[in-house]
Parts: C-alpha cells; sequence; structure tokens
C-alpha cells in the first residue's frame, strides 16, 4: 500500500517533467517539482487557510489571556480552564496549527522515498529526469543518492577541497541556507505571539524545526530540498493574503458600527416652553389665549413656580394683589 502511493508520487512528477519538457521550458524537473508543490499547496488549503485563521485569532485574544494571567497568577488550575474557556467561546484551537503538517507528513515521505527511488533507478525516463540540473545546483539527485552517506559529499577534504569539488559543494549549499532563513521567517510569521506560558514552550520548541530542516537538507536530494523551499515561499503568500483579508473585514466592521452609531436618531430638542416657565403669567395667558402657549399642566406649573419666586422679582400687580 506504501509503495503504491511512493509510486503514484513519482509518476506524478514524472508525468508533470514530460508535460513542462514538452512545452519546451528548461530546468522541467525542478519546475514539475515546483508545480507539484502548488497543486499540494491547493489542495491542502482549507487546512492551512483554518491554521493561519486560528493563530491570528490567538494573537487578537492576547490582551484578555493577558488579564486572565494577572487575575489567576495564584491559581494555575482555574487558569488553564479560563483560558480553556476563552478559546472555545472564541472558536480557537490553541493546537490547530499541527493539524496541517501532519497531513503533510506523508506526502513528505512518500516525496522522500520517491526521490530517492528515480535516483537510484534503472529506469531510464526517471533517472534522466532526476538527475538533470536546475539553474546552480549541478543535479537535483545529489548531493548525495545514498542515504548512508550522510555529510560525506563535504567532509573530510580530500587535497584541501570537499570530495565534490568547491563549486559544486557551494552550489549545493545555497538552497539548504535558502531553506533554513525562509523556515525562520515562516515560522515566525506563522507562531502567535503569547504570553501563555505552555504556547511559548511550544513556540520555542518550532523555532528548532529551521535548524532540522536545514541539516535535512544536506543530506537528502537537492529535489527534496526544492519542495521544502517552495512550500514556504507559498506558505508566506498564503499567510500575507489571509491577513490582508482579516484586516480588510476588521476594517469593515469598524466602519459599519461607525456608521451605525452616527445614524442612530438624536434626541429631540427641548422647546424653550418645555424648559422655562414665561417670566410674567400675564404673557402666558396671552400666549394661551393665541393658541400658541402651552397646556393647562404647564400654566400650573408657572403658578406653582410663581409662588416660589423671591418677592423682588415678583411683579409690582403681583405684590399689590397681596397686599
Amino acid at each position: 500500500m506504501w509503495q503504491a502511493f511512493v509510486d503514484f508520487i513519482a509518476n506524478i512528477l514524472v508525468f508533470l517533467n514530460t508535460a513542462i519538457a514538452g512545452a519546451g521550458i528548461p530546468f522541467s524537473f525542478g519546475f514539475a517539482i515546483i508545480l507539484f508543490t502548488v497543486l499540494i499547496k491547493v489542495v491542502t488549503y482549507p487546512l492551512n487557510k483554518k491554521q493561519m485563521e486560528s493563530t491570528r485569532a490567538t494573537q487578537d485574544l492576547q490582551p484578555k489571556l493577558k488579564e486572565l494571567q494577572k487575575k489567576y497568577a495564584n491559581d494555575k488550575e482555574k487558569l488553564s480552564q479560563a483560558q480553556m474557556q476563552l478559546y472555545k467561546e472564541a472558536g480557537v484551537n490553541p493546537l490547530g496549527g499541527c493539524l496541517p503538517m501532519l497531513v503533510q507528513m506523508p506526502i513528505w515521505f512518500a516525496l522522500y522515498r520517491a526521490i530517492y527511488g528515480m535516483a537510484g533507478s534503472e529506469n531510464a525516463a526517471y533517472s534522466a529526469a532526476i538527475h538533470a540540473p536546475f539553474f546552480w545546483i549541478p543535479s537535483l539527485a545529489g548531493p548525495v543518492t545514498d542515504r548512508a552517506a550522510g555529510l560525506t559529499w563535504l567532509y573530510p577534504f580530500v587535497n584541501g577541497a570537499p570530495p565534490v569539488g568547491w563549486v559544486d559543494a557551494i552550489s549545493y549549499l545555497i538552497l539548504p541556507i535558502l531553506l533554513v532563513v525562509s523556515q525562520l521567517y515562516t515560522q515566525k510569521m506563522m507562531s502567535p505571539q503569547s504570553s501563555d506560558p505552555n504556547q511559548k514552550a511550544m513556540g520555542q520548541a518550532m523555532m528548532l524545526m529551521p535548524l532540522m530542516f536545514g541539516y535535512f537538507a544536506l543530506v537528502v536530494p537537492s529535489g527534496l530540498t526544492l519542495y521544502w523551499f517552495t512550500n514556504n515561499i507559498l506558505s508566506v503568500a498564503q499567510q500575507w493574503w489571509i491577513n490582508r483579508s482579516m484586516d480588510m473585514k476588521q476594517a469593515h466592521a469598524k466602519d459599519a458600527a461607525k456608521q451605525n452609531g452616527n445614524t442612530a436618531p438624536k434626541p429631540a430638542k427641548l422647546k424653550d416652553a418645555d424648559t422655562l416657565p414665561p417670566a410674567d403669567p400675564t404673557e402666558a395667558a396671552e400666549a394661551k389665549s393665541n393658541g400658541d402657549g402651552a397646556d393647562t399642566g404647564e400654566n400650573t406649573q408657572v403658578e406653582n413656580d410663581e409662588q416660589y419666586r423671591p418677592k423682588a422679582s415678583r411683579p409690582k400687580s403681583k405684590r399689590k394683589r397681596k397686599k
């Protein structure tokens, strides 16, 4: 079953290589590996999208996570429960970033076996495809075609030079260096900045992976390193696109909230007659007779207010009447 899957991967690479070479494009097998990587990225895009959105959502939760850490600083059990509840309410899986990697692991191993198998195969089509150069790389089957060879292509030196010679050695080293740099950038971009100790420990462990991939790139055929490097570049592009989409959604949501706030009905302004009673009850009576004044309740309010005015401010006619 497993060998059938490995052969299936090898046949896909050969098919793509034949199609690209038939189109007159040089370095056809290298471009076949790149195209194969693109196809894998397309197939696994839903999982990668979910992982990247989860990473972004985790970053957005950091202020609330810090508040929980202050609140439950002396109770780790309650802190863990509160954090899990927060993740659940936000729909975030803190371990969601591992799923796409687990899904792609069988493809990596199958591609690894397929390229090794093609490098040592007696099939002329397989051998010609894998041993072809790609830009500065002397052969996509190199620097080693034997799993047990390790770093013997680079050290010990023979007559002051690596066994494959300085030119080929430097040519083979360029792609692993690019892989480590791209892996570090990808890992930093896709790892959420978290104050959670568990998340920090996981992030530190994940930062060791670029160095592991860098070592693997030195002891496997360059065709597999090309796949890893292309995968990193596509991951960075996907992360940028998803971040941009989420930023646009958040901006639209803020604009909609502002518009809803601005279009809310404003409280009606009170008329002067509703706030202050007329200074003179005679004027209020005249306004009522003309139909412009307030109703009976307002006149009653005016009369009540008149009783509490200081005598000096009352109209003279009022004072005479009281006398």
